[in-house]
């Protein structure tokens, strides 16, 4: 897998593939025993991969070279014809799962996954050798869909698609520009004879002058009016209608089996997600973040400065703010924490208190002998579900469940806004003790500020004489002054 272009004989390219490229790959090589190691060629040695099974030793020719390029043709096969790949991945899987070899059979279905997401549902067949780009996009609503289809040798070979807010890009004119523009400015190995769109638009000239100045190659950019590319339009825009309907069925089921996996009354649809950060002690913040409508919604993202330094007390302090302002901004269906049993139960606590009903879910990491076990690879995510009369129930659900994916997104989505405004509220802070160094307080007058008050926002709210009480009267004055600069909220 390469992005480079290698100016040297005996080197093909294939693709370009926008997705599955590494699974196909992968593929070819769990079905077939190709030499996956340079250095074995180079050195003319066996490796481990002839130990294992997977190579058949050209290195020590312990295969004739007519052998071995039977190999290489149905590789070659693979490439050309996805289906081919695929059913034989279903064979091999089906295998595995007869001898209950049931996780290597669950990667060989996400790659099977991975690869069909390459694949544009086309009955058509060109039988033209030919090497095109295709370029199709649709406004829809708000926002805009542009797919791009890759031919080559006549054959489709991969695809992708971008959504594009129509408060950037407002014109299809626009948005075909951009698109060939961002795509062909890198260096490609692949390039196409031409590129057809089913749209002119006013800067075509100005498009095929600049591939022809990147690439010292005529590549024409044309609207095609009948026949077969006319044909290769039409199954483009199928797609994206497609593309459009699994954009948004997903959420929809997932929040289905959401209810039906927690025994709900209705299907929920706003989801608030709250992660907590800091660095012992240090600039403690919290953050939620909204989920609603199959995306998040960032304006209604929230922040928070906390005053506590431990975890469990930083959760209590959000979710008490975050109960506090039900009134101006009306609760979700549901919250999600990252923790275990004891955040999930303070959240209970604090919800029932205020006589709210919202569905209560926490996600955390498992853990072994009381650690969590966070070996690469053995790391593994609980759900834990507290019911209104305050049950807690484990989920213990497998890698692959779409259920625990959708929980994890959120998660990883608070956990990153949290970790973000931590780093930035840590900038302020270390600006802040420079400054009090500057002034004359030192650094074990800092950390005795500190271990009193409990942090810089403490800090920033004491009074004269609380800090006198812990430093001196000058120390104190000399923080009351520069009050402003202290300020990091």
């Amino acid at each position: 897998i390469t992005r480079k272009i290698i100016n040297k004989k005996g080197i093909k390219y294939f693709g370009p593939y926008t997705t599955g490229a590494k699974e196909i790959l992968n593929s070819i090589y769990d079905l077939l025993p190709l030499i996956q190691k340079k250095g074995s060629l180079k050195n003319k040695k066996l490796c481990l991969f002839y130990q294992m099974g997977k190579c058949l030793g050209p290195c020590e020719n312990k295969i004739s070279t007519t052998k071995y390029q039977e190999l290489i043709n149905k590789a070659l096969k693979y490439i050309y014809n996805k289906n081919l790949l695929i059913n034989d991945l279903k064979t091999k899987m089906d295998k595995l799962s007869q001898e209950l070899r049931f996780e290597e059979a669950i990667k060989i279905r996400d790659s099977i996954a991975h690869i069909k997401q390459t694949q544009i549902t086309s009955s058509i067949d060109l039988k033209l050798n030919i090497d095109i780009d295709l370029f199709v996009a649709q406004i829809i609503q708000n926002k805009a869909i542009i797919l791009k289809i890759f031919l080559r040798n006549g054959k489709i070979i991969s695809s992708s698609h971008n959504f594009i807010h129509i408060t950037q890009i407002t014109t299809l004119d626009e948005i075909y520009k951009t698109a060939l523009l961002n795509y062909y400015k890198n260096d490609l190995p692949n390039i196409p004879n031409e590129i057809i769109i089913p749209n002119s638009f006013d800067s075509i000239n100005e498009i095929e002058d600049f591939l022809y100045n990147k690439y010292n190659k005529k590549i024409p950019i044309k609207v095609p009016k009948k026949g077969i590319k006319k044909r290769l339009i039409e199954i483009a825009n199928k797609n994206i209608l497609e593309i459009l309907k699994l954009n948004q069925q997903p959420i929809e089921n997932i929040c289905i089996n959401i209810k039906e996996l927690f025994n709900l009354d209705k299907t929920l649809n706003r989801f608030e997600i709250i992660d907590n950060s800091q660095m012992m002690g240090q600039a403690p913040v919290g953050a939620i973040v909204v989920f609603e409508n199959n995306k998040f919604i960032k304006q209604d993202y929230r922040l928070y400065n906390l005053t506590k330094t431990d975890e469990y007390h930083q959760m209590k302090e959000i979710l008490k703010r975050r109960v506090k302002s039900f009134e101006k901004n009306p609760p979700p269906d549901m919250i999600v924490l990252d923790g275990g049993k004891a955040v999930l139960q303070l959240a209970y606590d604090i919800i029932q208190s205020n006589g709210v009903n919202i569905e209560l879910v926490a996600i955390t990491k498992e853990k072994i002998d009381a650690k969590t076990n966070r070996a690469k690879g053995k790391a593994k995510d609980l759900l834990y579900y507290i019911t209104h009369k305050g049950d807690i129930k484990l989920y213990n659900l497998p890698h692959s469940d779409k259920r625990l994916h959708f929980f994890q997104k959120l998660r990883d989505e608070a956990h990153k806004v949290a970790i973000n405004f931590f780093k930035k509220q840590k900038i302020k802070q270390d600006k802040q003790i420079s400054l009090l160094k500057i002034k004359g307080i030192g650094e074990a007058k800092i950390k005795k500020m500190l271990n009193y008050f409990g942090s810089f926002n403490a800090i920033q709210n004491a009074t004269f004489e609380e800090l006198k009480e812990v430093l001196n009267e000058k120390d104190a004055k000399i923080i009351i002054q520069e009050k402003s600069n202290l300020n990091i909220r």
